[in-house]
Protein backbone atom coordinates (compact mmCIF):
# COMPACT_ATOMS: atom_id res chain seq x y z
CA UNK A 1 0.00 0.00 0.00
CA UNK A 2 1.04 3.30 -0.52
CA UNK A 3 -0.34 6.57 0.91
CA UNK A 4 0.81 9.41 -1.50
CA UNK A 5 0.19 12.65 -0.29
CA UNK A 6 1.11 16.47 -1.98
CA UNK A 7 4.56 17.53 -0.87
CA UNK A 8 4.81 21.06 0.46
CA UNK A 9 7.51 22.65 2.97
CA UNK A 10 5.13 23.12 6.49
CA UNK A 11 3.66 19.43 6.94
CA UNK A 12 7.03 18.25 5.24
CA UNK A 13 9.55 20.63 7.10
CA UNK A 14 11.56 17.72 9.09
CA UNK A 15 11.42 15.13 6.16
CA UNK A 16 14.19 13.28 5.75
CA UNK A 17 14.79 10.09 2.48
CA UNK A 18 16.68 7.25 3.35
CA UNK A 19 18.66 6.76 0.20
CA UNK A 20 20.34 3.36 0.81
CA UNK A 21 19.71 0.49 -1.09
CA UNK A 22 18.53 -2.96 0.44
CA UNK A 23 15.43 -5.46 0.15
CA UNK A 24 14.00 -3.66 3.33
CA UNK A 25 13.26 -0.80 0.92
CA UNK A 26 11.48 -2.44 -1.77
CA UNK A 27 14.75 -2.98 -3.77
CA UNK A 28 14.51 -6.74 -4.17
CA UNK A 29 12.65 -6.57 -7.92
CA UNK A 30 13.52 -8.70 -10.92
CA UNK A 31 12.62 -5.52 -13.59
CA UNK A 32 12.02 -1.79 -13.66
CA UNK A 33 10.46 -0.18 -16.06
CA UNK A 34 12.39 2.55 -18.10
CA UNK A 35 12.40 4.66 -22.01
CA UNK A 36 14.37 4.87 -24.98
CA UNK A 37 15.92 8.25 -23.25
CA UNK A 38 17.54 6.14 -20.20
CA UNK A 39 19.07 3.67 -22.64
CA UNK A 40 22.85 5.35 -22.77
CA UNK A 41 22.89 5.18 -19.18
CA UNK A 42 21.52 1.61 -18.45
CA UNK A 43 23.28 -0.95 -21.59
CA UNK A 44 26.53 -0.40 -19.50
CA UNK A 45 25.36 -2.53 -16.69
CA UNK A 46 22.02 -3.89 -17.59
CA UNK A 47 20.37 -6.14 -19.96
CA UNK A 48 17.03 -3.69 -21.51
CA UNK A 49 14.00 -6.13 -22.02
CA UNK A 50 10.80 -5.81 -23.69
CA UNK A 51 7.27 -6.89 -21.93
CA UNK A 52 3.73 -6.82 -23.56
CA UNK A 53 1.32 -4.39 -22.09
CA UNK A 54 -1.78 -6.19 -20.16
CA UNK A 55 -3.69 -5.69 -23.40
CA UNK A 56 -1.31 -7.04 -25.49
CA UNK A 57 -1.10 -3.76 -27.55
CA UNK A 58 2.00 -2.52 -26.99
CA UNK A 59 5.69 -3.17 -25.20
CA UNK A 60 7.24 -1.78 -22.41
CA UNK A 61 10.84 -1.30 -21.79
CA UNK A 62 12.63 -2.51 -19.02
CA UNK A 63 15.69 -2.80 -17.28
CA UNK A 64 16.50 -6.57 -16.17
CA UNK A 65 18.44 -7.04 -12.22
CA UNK A 66 17.46 -10.39 -11.88
CA UNK A 67 16.44 -13.88 -13.23
CA UNK A 68 13.83 -14.78 -11.28
CA UNK A 69 10.53 -12.66 -9.77
CA UNK A 70 11.36 -10.89 -6.36
CA UNK A 71 15.40 -10.51 -7.12
CA UNK A 72 17.70 -8.26 -7.83
CA UNK A 73 21.20 -9.43 -8.35
CA UNK A 74 22.95 -6.07 -7.92
CA UNK A 75 22.10 -5.98 -4.31
CA UNK A 76 24.94 -7.02 -2.10
CA UNK A 77 25.89 -6.57 1.70
CA UNK A 78 26.78 -2.69 0.82
CA UNK A 79 24.26 -1.59 -1.19
CA UNK A 80 23.97 -0.84 -4.65
CA UNK A 81 26.68 -2.99 -6.68
CA UNK A 82 26.85 -0.99 -10.27
CA UNK A 83 27.95 2.97 -10.84
CA UNK A 84 24.11 3.55 -11.74
CA UNK A 85 20.23 2.96 -10.37
CA UNK A 86 17.19 2.85 -12.51
CA UNK A 87 15.57 5.88 -12.75
CA UNK A 88 12.37 3.42 -11.75
CA UNK A 89 14.16 3.21 -8.05
CA UNK A 90 15.68 6.32 -7.90
CA UNK A 91 12.73 8.65 -7.78
CA UNK A 92 11.16 6.75 -4.67
CA UNK A 93 9.69 7.71 -2.53
CA UNK A 94 8.67 10.50 -5.00
CA UNK A 95 6.45 10.48 -7.40
CA UNK A 96 4.24 13.15 -9.61
CA UNK A 97 0.59 13.47 -9.44
CA UNK A 98 -2.57 16.11 -9.78
CA UNK A 99 -3.50 18.58 -7.29
CA UNK A 100 -6.31 21.04 -8.42
CA UNK A 101 -5.93 20.08 -12.31
CA UNK A 102 -2.00 20.43 -12.33
CA UNK A 103 1.10 18.26 -11.94
CA UNK A 104 2.90 18.28 -8.79
CA UNK A 105 4.88 16.82 -7.10
CA UNK A 106 3.83 13.55 -4.17
CA UNK A 107 5.48 11.71 -1.77
CA UNK A 108 4.68 8.28 -0.39
CA UNK A 109 4.16 8.98 3.68
CA UNK A 110 4.32 5.35 3.94
CA UNK A 111 7.55 4.39 2.21
CA UNK A 112 10.09 3.09 4.33
CA UNK A 113 12.47 5.69 2.95
CA UNK A 114 10.47 8.02 4.97
CA UNK A 115 12.07 9.25 8.25
CA UNK A 116 12.51 12.38 10.59
CA UNK A 117 15.95 11.22 12.37
CA UNK A 118 18.07 9.78 9.08
CA UNK A 119 19.05 10.31 5.77
CA UNK A 120 18.86 13.31 3.66
CA UNK A 121 16.86 16.43 4.25
CA UNK A 122 14.17 17.40 1.52
CA UNK A 123 13.89 21.13 2.52
CA UNK A 124 16.22 23.66 4.02
CA UNK A 125 15.71 25.42 8.05
CA UNK A 126 13.85 28.23 6.37
CA UNK A 127 11.35 26.08 3.65
CA UNK A 128 13.69 26.11 0.38
CA UNK A 129 14.37 23.09 -1.51
CA UNK A 130 17.38 20.74 -0.69
CA UNK A 131 19.64 20.18 -3.34
CA UNK A 132 18.48 16.18 -2.87
CA UNK A 133 14.98 17.72 -3.44
CA UNK A 134 16.10 19.35 -6.85
CA UNK A 135 18.07 16.27 -7.77
CA UNK A 136 14.29 14.00 -7.28
CA UNK A 137 12.14 17.00 -9.05
CA UNK A 138 14.96 16.43 -12.00
CA UNK A 139 14.56 12.86 -11.69
CA UNK A 140 10.47 12.63 -12.24
CA UNK A 141 10.69 14.94 -14.62
CA UNK A 142 13.05 12.86 -16.51
CA UNK A 143 10.71 9.48 -15.74
CA UNK A 144 7.46 11.85 -16.70
CA UNK A 145 8.93 12.92 -20.40
CA UNK A 146 10.43 9.71 -20.85
CA UNK A 147 6.98 7.62 -20.54
CA UNK A 148 5.27 10.49 -22.75
CA UNK A 149 7.35 9.40 -25.83
CA UNK A 150 7.28 5.45 -24.97
CA UNK A 151 4.12 4.95 -27.43
CA UNK A 152 5.98 6.34 -29.85
CA UNK A 153 8.72 4.26 -29.51
CA UNK A 154 7.08 1.14 -29.39
CA UNK A 155 4.44 1.38 -32.17
CA UNK A 156 7.55 2.18 -34.27
CA UNK A 157 9.08 -1.04 -33.41
CA UNK A 158 6.15 -2.65 -34.17
CA UNK A 159 5.99 -1.32 -37.41
CA UNK A 160 8.70 -2.79 -38.86
CA UNK A 161 8.14 -6.00 -36.74
CA UNK A 162 11.24 -5.18 -34.77
CA UNK A 163 10.58 -7.55 -31.46
CA UNK A 164 10.88 -10.73 -30.68
CA UNK A 165 10.90 -13.13 -27.74
CA UNK A 166 13.77 -14.92 -26.31
CA UNK A 167 14.86 -17.31 -23.77
CA UNK A 168 17.80 -17.57 -21.43
CA UNK A 169 18.49 -20.65 -20.48
CA UNK A 170 21.20 -21.08 -17.46
CA UNK A 171 23.18 -24.01 -15.43
CA UNK A 172 23.63 -22.93 -11.90
CA UNK A 173 26.71 -23.67 -9.89
CA UNK A 174 24.60 -26.44 -7.64
CA UNK A 175 24.04 -27.97 -11.05
CA UNK A 176 20.46 -26.90 -11.95
CA UNK A 177 18.79 -25.33 -14.51
CA UNK A 178 16.63 -22.23 -15.22
CA UNK A 179 15.17 -20.74 -18.08
CA UNK A 180 14.12 -16.88 -18.46
CA UNK A 181 11.30 -16.48 -20.95
CA UNK A 182 8.10 -13.77 -21.36
CA UNK A 183 10.79 -10.74 -22.45
CA UNK A 184 11.27 -9.24 -25.80
CA UNK A 185 14.38 -7.90 -27.60
CA UNK A 186 15.10 -6.78 -30.82
CA UNK A 187 15.44 -8.64 -33.83
CA UNK A 188 18.88 -7.94 -35.49
CA UNK A 189 18.40 -9.51 -39.22
CA UNK A 190 14.89 -7.56 -39.46
CA UNK A 191 16.93 -4.30 -38.30
CA UNK A 192 19.48 -4.90 -41.11
CA UNK A 193 17.13 -5.31 -43.76
CA UNK A 194 15.05 -2.45 -42.99
CA UNK A 195 15.37 0.04 -46.12
CA UNK A 196 17.20 3.33 -45.93
CA UNK A 197 13.96 5.34 -45.80
CA UNK A 198 12.44 3.51 -42.52
CA UNK A 199 16.45 3.75 -41.25
CA UNK A 200 16.42 7.09 -41.66
CA UNK A 201 12.54 7.51 -40.12
CA UNK A 202 14.03 5.69 -37.24
CA UNK A 203 17.32 8.00 -37.01
CA UNK A 204 15.13 11.35 -37.35
CA UNK A 205 12.56 10.50 -34.52
CA UNK A 206 15.99 9.53 -32.37
CA UNK A 207 15.17 6.01 -31.63
CA UNK A 208 18.00 4.17 -33.80
CA UNK A 209 20.31 5.13 -31.30
CA UNK A 210 18.71 3.32 -28.58
CA UNK A 211 17.30 0.38 -30.16
CA UNK A 212 21.65 -0.48 -31.00
CA UNK A 213 21.87 0.73 -27.56
CA UNK A 214 19.21 -1.88 -26.51
CA UNK A 215 21.05 -4.56 -28.91
CA UNK A 216 24.21 -3.78 -26.83
CA UNK A 217 22.79 -4.16 -23.52
CA UNK A 218 22.33 -7.99 -24.10
CA UNK A 219 25.83 -8.60 -23.84
CA UNK A 220 24.92 -8.12 -19.89
CA UNK A 221 23.42 -11.48 -19.89
CA UNK A 222 25.98 -13.50 -18.83
CA UNK A 223 27.23 -10.95 -16.60
CA UNK A 224 23.92 -11.35 -14.79
CA UNK A 225 23.92 -14.92 -14.77
CA UNK A 226 27.57 -14.53 -13.33
CA UNK A 227 25.97 -12.82 -10.27
CA UNK A 228 23.42 -15.48 -10.45
CA UNK A 229 25.75 -18.20 -10.13
CA UNK A 230 27.77 -16.01 -7.52
CA UNK A 231 25.14 -15.96 -5.44
CA UNK A 232 24.44 -19.62 -5.35
CA UNK A 233 27.75 -20.03 -4.25
CA UNK A 234 27.60 -17.54 -1.62
CA UNK A 235 24.59 -19.51 -0.19
CA UNK A 236 26.60 -22.71 0.17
Amino acid sequence: MSNPVVLNNIDHKNLRVITKRGESFGDNVMTVFSFAQEFRNLQAHYPIVFYKSEDGTSFQAAALLGLNEGENLFLGPDGWDADYVPLALQHKPFLIGKANGEMVMHVDMDSPRISRSEGEPVFLEYGGTTDFLDRMSSTLRAIHEGLEHAPAFSAALLEHNLLESFVFDMEHADGSHSRLSGFYTINEERLSNLDGTALERLHRAGYLQSIYMAIASLSNLSALGQRKNRSYAGRS
